[in-house]
């Protein structure tokens, strides 16, 4: 009993898992990735916090409580938990339609749909629905993704250009009014994030945990307060508060969360798969713990509870941080821990030493971030490989690009249900016919030289026969046997790859054996599961089709039609074909 207590707490806190046997030689890949990925967050976290409309302290605070808190409850020990360039940019069109009054009411908007992320995130994983996160396709995520880091950067570059572009998440809106602006290029600003994207972009070309988007703040900085550049029209970041996050407190208008439920869903569940598909990337190079889907939805949402009552907005795990945490030895979440007092650090300290901060180099942090998220290959890989992926694909990012995120996510989610249920209505068949010399039967499409006859019918089902797909299975059999000049006398339906049938399944069989049996074509059944032959006991099949007609493999229903065999060889395996739970 206390030891099943004891498993408990430690599923709901991994930290009591590996904590009491943290090793000193742990200690040295921690504190080297914490204070690595906490240099990253400084600046990737005012960046993204710009992108979502903040002011970019938010970034920072982000990065504090909702870290902490990720390093008691996630299964992960390598993920770092933080403001994203996906869920920021979901966060600006989410909050857009709110028309905020001011920058005090914007932020509250941003409070509350972090605190329904957290709550939806950790309601499902109480509720152990981390499946659900299944229904976003690999095609639907690439060409998600995809599209909506095309609108993050579109979104940078009135930043890095210093023109007016208006706040859309439509690729053609921007597009025109990028085109109508571009005579209003600031050149100065332009050559400063055309600068920052060198060092941040390139950087890494001498040590790969070279700090280079934070050396890119500091040029900008220098450059910027060295030669008096807000005077030439740079615009900077100016006045960063100091000190820690104080409590804060969302809304709960229900108004307001009608209005932001449908973004908060969006970001859960794209939230979670980025997080999730990095976290099991990771994991399987280190195999000395494991990742518990569920828990992961609870501590992501707990991690968003923290932003929602610290001042800071929508987080989840980020691909680059995390690979650069592993990459950086990080051995546990103690990593994230250290991070997180790096981020402490500079809030009670060093904000003011970002005054001088040039928007543009922000921008160019953000355009490099998401420049790695536009896949190529991919699409190319599954028009060679996939048609119908592709096309998931492409339908995906088109919608995203033309109609906005949010719909582009919805729209993937759809096409992903229609292309299963399309799959899943038409189940593979195959006509079997005997290899020669052998008892092995095989698809009659596959091989040439198999032996077939017009008076037997042999199918096998790979798959449920239910509603969806009945139809189907009643046509293709029905053109069967009209290819055989209506001289089929026995159907034997193998039934080794049918794992289910429902209620209109059952229904629809019953009937057809009644027909067929009316119209003289006798039907039997070889090669049933044990759970299937318990489903056709209970809808009374095995007494309609009777147990003489039921065989343990196709062989013995073959002999059995030739009559090739004794009653008693057959009654020897019948029980083997026959017997139910019952």
């Amino acid at each position: 009993m206390q030891n099943t207590f004891a498993s408990g707490i430690k599923r709901f806190l991994p930290i009591l898992d590996w904590l009491p046997n943290y090793k000193k030689t742990d200690l040295q890949g921690d504190l080297s990735a914490g204070l690595t990925v906490g240099i990253m967050l400084i600046p990737q976290g005012m960046a993204y916090a710009m992108l979502a409309g903040l002011e970019p302290i938010h970034g920072l605070y982000a990065v504090t409580v909702p870290l902490l808190l990720y390093a008691i409850f996630g299964t992960s020990r390598q993920l770092a938990v933080g403001p994203v360039a996906m869920v920021s940019l979901l966060t600006a069109a989410g909050i857009a339609s709110l028309d905020a009054s001011s920058p005090e009411q914007y932020l509250l908007y941003a409070l509350t749909l972090a605190f329904l992320v957290g709550l939806i995130q950790f309601g499902m994983g109480a509720l152990r629905l981390g499946f659900v996160v299944n229904f976003l396709s690999h095609p639907v995520i690439n060409g998600f993704t995809s599209a909506a880091a095309i609108i993050i950067g579109l979104s940078q570059v009135k930043h890095l250009l210093r023109i007016n572009l208006p706040n859309s998440e439509h690729v053609q809106e921007m597009l025109i009014a990028l085109w109508n602006n571009v005579g209003d290029i600031h050149w100065i600003t332009f050559g400063i994030g055309i600068l920052g994207i060198i060092i941040i972009k390139f950087g890494k070309k001498f040590h790969k945990n070279f700090p280079s988007a934070l050396v890119a703040v500091i040029i900008g900085i220098a450059l910027v307060a060295g030669f008096n550049l807000t005077e030439q029209g740079v615009k900077i970041v100016g006045d960063v508060p100091s000190g820690l996050p104080s409590p804060s407190s969302p809304s709960f208008d229900m108004g307001t969360w009608l209005t932001l439920l449908p973004i908060a869903l969006t970001i859960s569940l794209v939230g979670f798969a980025e997080s999730f598909a990095v976290a099991k990337t990771i994991q399987a190079k280190h195999k000395n713990y494991k990742l518990d889907s569920n828990q992961e939805l609870i501590a992501l949402g707990i991690a968003n509870f923290g932003a929602a009552f610290f001042r800071g907005y929508p987080v989840t795990g980020g691909f680059s941080r995390t690979a650069v945490n592993n990459e950086s030895g990080a051995k546990t979440t103690m990593a994230s821990i250290i991070s997180a007092l790096l981020i402490v650090l500079t809030l009670l300290f060093f904000t003011g030493l970002f005054y001088h901060l040039p928007s543009a180099i922000l921008a160019a942090v953000v355009l490099v971030a998401v420049s790695g998220l536009i896949d190529f290959k991919e699409p190319i890989h599954l028009w060679k490989k996939d048609k119908a992926d592709f096309s998931m694909l492409i339908a995906t990012f088109l919608i995203t690009l033309t109609l906005g995120i949010e719909t582009g996510i919805i729209a993937g989610m759809l096409l992903s249900l229609l292309v299963v249920i399309y799959r899943a209505s038409r189940p593979h068949m195959a006509q079997l016919g005997r290899v020669p010399g052998t008892n092995i039967f095989r698809n009659l499409a596959r091989f040439s030289d198999l032996e077939s006859r017009k008076d037997l019918l042999m199918v096998r089902i790979d798959g449920p026969i239910y509603f969806a797909n009945v139809e189907y299975i009643k046509n293709k059999l029905d053109k069967w046997i009209e290819e055989k000049e209506d001289k089929v006398k026995m159907i034997v339906f193998n039934m080794e790859s049918v794992t289910n049938i429902d209620s209109t399944g059952a229904h629809e069989l019953n009937e057809w054996i009644l027909s067929w049996r009316k119209s003289g074509i006798d039907v039997c059944m070889s090669s049933i599961k044990g759970p299937v032959r318990d489903v056709l006991n209970r809808w009374e099949i095995l007494t309609c089709i009777g147990a003489d007609h039921i065989f343990i493999d196709d062989n013995l229903a073959l002999s059995a039609f030739d009559q090739s065999i004794d009653q008693s060889e057959l009654e020897k395996y019948s029980p083997y074909a026959t017997q139910t739970n019952k």
